[in-house]
């Protein structure tokens, strides 16, 4: 297989007019062959093990300066998020960092994004359980009671949401509540809390609150 890519890949050696009017025969295979050099070797065997688009990267451009823009916003440092769905909670961060440091002329500062999306599962959470007490009455095929058990919460949310949170909670500096795994790594903890909240509402259904 990876012969014949090398093959197709030596169709740029032959010329438009000689492949136009040629067609695949047994010799034109033969002459394509010819073409395969020793060091092709080396790029079969990268393309046995390796994405096309990492190999075709020109690791000369990594590094160049990119000067095609007008206006510059400096920082001082980067947030990551991680493997979380907090990036509306990052933005809502880093605009207030932004602002923070140049009213205040820090050398740096960094906002904890885990203290505010601990407050952001809670309200979600809490906004589920009411909706379930405002529905137990209505059958389990309802429309809003099959909506709320297929989407309890989750890790995303939007910059008003943020600062929504923000207002009501406030913020700390990163240092108080730093990032941990689970903060990092929103998707099993989102799991389990939809399996929890389920679990909660399904009890809750016929009852008299």
């Amino acid at each position: 297989m990876f012969k014949c890519a090398a093959i197709v890949a030596s169709l740029s050696v032959l010329s438009l007019e000689t492949y136009s009017q040629t067609a695949i025969t047994p010799e034109v295979l033969q002459m394509l062959q010819q073409t395969v050099q020793p060091q092709d070797k080396v790029v079969r065997n990268a393309l046995a093990g390796t994405s096309i688009s990492v190999l075709a990267t020109d690791a000369s451009t990594l590094s160049a300066v990119d000067d095609h823009f007008t206006y510059r916003v400096p920082n001082k440092g980067i947030t990551d998020q991680a493997s979380s769905g907090r990036c509306w909670l990052f933005t809502t961060m880093n605009v207030l960092r932004s602002k923070a440091i140049n009213n205040h002329n820090l050398k740096g500062l960094e906002l904890s994004c885990n203290y505010l999306f601990f407050y952001d599962q809670l309200e979600k959470s809490n906004l589920f359980l009411q909706g379930i007490i405002d529905t137990r009455q209505k059958a389990d095929d309802d429309r809003m009671v099959d909506w709320l058990f297929q989407n309890p919460l989750s890790d995303g949310g939007t910059f008003c949401g943020g600062a929504d949170l923000v207002q009501k909670y406030g913020v700390v500096p990163y240092d108080v509540m730093p990032d941990n795994y689970q903060s990092n790594n929103t998707r099993d903890i989102d799991m389990l809390l939809k399996w929890k909240l389920r679990e909660m509402g399904l009890s809750c259904y016929g009852q008299s609150l």
